[in-house]
């Protein structure tokens, strides 16, 4: 090869070796070990000890239940508020555009162990702010965090708050996208805001709520950081168990690292299946 085509090649070299050693050895390592026998010692293969208990596991099932019902309940209600703000932040007659794309963008970029700290403040059963007000208005307010269905709910409030500022920043790009005077048009035969809304803005912005959805199915089948932190690893119970909690305690805490590597490939597949789903629909919607 002439020198000056092995040039690239030399200054992509030190990017691959730290890529090769830190992120191909080690998924090629979980690889093997979802097929390893990690409870005995010394470890040995057993091709379906872990796969097979993936199908019998209550535990799993419980995680797989709690994630798919964060999916489902906290992800569309994120993105609908995400395109109603990021319409708002668009408006011509807002003011202090650009403070307020910051201050809801802002939660992003907050630390997750501080805004979960806070959260587990807000929702304190004894002294949480929340239950304060509500008693101010004479509701008796849930033990948010020791009871099941008030600590799913506090987890789909903080990942609301969390990311709906962020999609919506994304969502604003694609409305900036649309021409203006598709609008114009539309005005001039008569159509109204919803009409407009139904006919122009969501067919052409379908393609940037495909990349949203995308994005918040894979975070979400990850969910680690809040169920761990605000609700106390999972708690009260299994109740807020996530696959990800759920992972960590097999490879962490039991130290069952076959088996914790077979959940994170469950994880991964399942997370890619729907992702494809999503986009096939998104492309069969632009074709139709």
């Amino acid at each position: 090869m002439h020198a000056t085509r092995r040039a690239p090649y030399l200054f992509l070299a030190p990017f691959l070796l730290i890529f090769a050693l830190f992120w191909l050895w080690p998924l090629a390592q979980s690889v093997i070990l979802s097929f390893q026998n990690t409870r005995v010692a010394p470890w040995v293969f057993d091709l379906d000890v872990n796969w097979r208990r993936l199908l019998v596991d209550r535990a799993f099932r419980n995680a797989l239940g709690n994630t798919l019902l964060v999916l489902v309940v906290q992800v569309p209600l994120m993105l609908a508020l995400a395109t109603a703000l990021a319409m708002a932040l668009d408006s011509p007659f807002l003011r202090w555009r650009a403070f307020l794309r910051f201050a809801f963008f802002a939660p992003v970029v907050v630390s997750e162990v501080a805004y979960s700290v806070v959260f587990r403040l807000l929702f304190n059963g004894e002294f949480g702010a929340v239950n304060e007000a509500l008693a101010a208005i004479g509701i008796d307010g849930p033990n948010w965090l020791h009871e099941a269905g008030p600590a799913k709910a506090v987890i789909v409030l903080a990942l609301t708050w969390r990311w709906t500022g962020y999609n919506a920043i994304i969502l604003l790009a694609g409305l900036q996208s649309i021409p203006k005077d598709l609008y114009e048009a539309a005005r001039m035969d008569g159509a109204g805001p919803w009409r407009r809304f139904t006919r122009i803005t969501l067919p052409l912005l379908s393609p940037v709520l495909g990349f949203c959805l995308v994005l918040s199915v894979i975070g979400t089948m990850q969910l680690f950081a809040e169920p761990w932190l605000i609700t106390d690893r999972g708690g009260p119970g299994n109740a807020t168990e996530t696959l990800g909690t759920y992972l960590y305690k097999q490879g962490f805490v039991n130290l069952n690292f076959g088996y914790a590597s077979a959940i994170a490939y469950a994880i991964a597949a399942m997370a890619a299946l729907i992702a494809a789903l999503n986009l096939l629909l998104t492309r069969g919607g632009e074709r139709a």
